[in-house]
């Protein structure tokens, strides 16, 4: 059971000057949805939305500057010095198209019909100017219980829109809610209907659940419902593989950075970095954000390949294989960067150690590798004089004229030879030293 505490009114000038001013002009005017929850539960507030009995017009004649961005729903954005507020006229919903979106709304004047249309009890709530909360579907009750439940029956409000499902799953799993058993058996029995659902929402659902504050709990519940084999475009990524590292699981929300979340979470599927970057791709995550990830596990995935080969021995003892892991690692942090570097030790730091019984590359990673890499890789790191090209003292232009020879690929692959070189020491970030360097590597 949750406790919710004193309600607080939501303090916002802004809001307080929208609801004055359509009050003022004879409409009914309250805040909805999330931030009334927020208040519920004593949480910050984030977004601030607004309904109203007044038609859109009627809003646009109420404030001097206006926004129509959402006109065929009933939406004006309002723009006053201390922010934007959207406003939305009191309505219903007619037949959902694709599962997602209704064909058209019809405004109404009462407010409660409008809360009916809403997903969960939770976000059917509504604050007057007073701070009294209009709470026709018992939704500060569940909250207090601590239960998750659809608005009305659960099998018509996931069938409007097919990500309320997901949404299910990230309101249970940052609020920690337990889901109400006929929520939950809707959920399982329309999950097909996911796959009506655009992949960037869904990706932006799986994010905010990664960074919320139970990333564990989200994972076991989209394990448990099986979302994830019904989704738009089919993902390379054995979901079932953290069954195998529950422990793990409990670790991702001591990463604060979201990066370093998925990164773990990815980790733990043991799946080629190829793979990840091609699911990422198809859940539309940003160019930026892929390569983030993908450089660490690609970086992760060198290590073992080098140092784990095909067989079980520990690679990378305290004693003849150091040598060899400190060139892997330098190699390594060059090729994909210091930033991946920095964030494989990270996540490595947080990683538990496996089971006696665990078998797999991972686990012998952990076992093998990690101990000695963490000892030394921050050290092995600000040893590396420079990571990249653009740091380094010698241009193609520089190995044109020595060589004679036209601009084509051996001269990238020649400067990142030189590269890795002054990563190991053995030659000088010092123009004269690289020539030299580059000398001896063309005859």
């Amino acid at each position: 059971m949750m406790s919710v505490g004193g309600l607080k009114k939501v303090s916002d000038h802004g809001a307080d000057y929208v609801l004055t001013q359509l009050m003022a002009a004879g409409y009914e005017a309250y805040l909805v949805g999330g931030c009334v929850r927020d208040a519920v539960l004593q949480k910050p507030i984030k977004d601030i939305d607004i309904a109203t009995s007044a038609l859109p017009e009627q809003v646009m004649e109420c404030f001097p500057r206006t926004a129509p961005t959402g006109l065929q729903h009933g939406t004006v954005t309002v723009i006053l010095k201390q922010g934007t507020y959207e406003v939305t006229t009191f309505r219903t919903e007619s037949q959902y198209e694709n599962f997602r979106r209704p064909t058209s709304v019809a405004y109404i004047s009462d407010l409660s019909e409008d809360l009916r249309r809403r997903d969960f009890t939770m976000n059917a709530m509504a604050m007057d100017m007073a701070g009294a909360v209009l709470d026709p579907f018992g939704g500060q009750k569940d909250i207090e219980d601590g239960i998750l439940r659809c608005v009305g029956a659960a099998e018509e409000r996931f069938g409007e829109d097919a990500l309320r499902m997901l949404r299910c799953i990230r309101f249970a799993s940052t609020y920690q809610l337990e889901i109400e058993a006929k929520t939950w058996a809707a959920l399982l029995a329309q999950a097909s209907l996911l796959r009506h659902i655009a992949m960037e929402r869904v990706r932006s659902e799986l994010q905010r659940m990664v960074e919320g504050p139970a990333p564990a709990r989200a994972v076991r519940l989209l394990l448990a419902s099986r979302l994830t084999a019904h989704l738009k475009k089919q993902l390379p990524l054995p979901f079932e593989r953290w069954l195998a590292h529950d422990a793990a699981l409990d670790v991702v929300s001591a990463l604060a950075e979201q990066h370093d979340r998925w990164v773990l979470l990815l980790m733990l599927m043991e799946t080629p970095a190829d793979s990840v970057r091609q699911a990422l791709q198809e859940l539309t995550f940003s160019r930026a954000d892929m390569d983030a990830v993908v450089a660490v596990l690609a970086l992760r995935e060198s290590l073992a390949a080098q140092l784990l080969g095909g067989d079980t021995q520990d690679a990378a003892s305290d004693t003849a294989d150091q040598p060899l892991l400190e060139r892997a690692w330098k190699f390594g942090a060059v090729r994909h960067g210091s930033a991946a570097a920095s964030t494989l030790l990270r996540v490595l730091r947080v990683l538990p150690q496996p089971d006696r019984e665990t078998d797999g590359e991972l686990a012998r990673f952990r076992s093998s590798i990690v101990p000695a890499l963490l000892r030394n890789g921050e050290d092995w790191l600000s040893e590396i004089p420079c990571f990249s090209l653009k740091d380094l003292l010698l241009s193609g232009t520089d190995l044109a004229e020595l060589t004679g020879k036209p601009p084509g690929p051996w001269m990238g692959k020649l400067l990142l030879q030189l590269l890795e070189l002054t990563a190991l020491g053995e030659i000088q970030n010092e123009r004269q030293a690289l020539l030299c360097a580059a000398r001896d590597a063309c005859n």
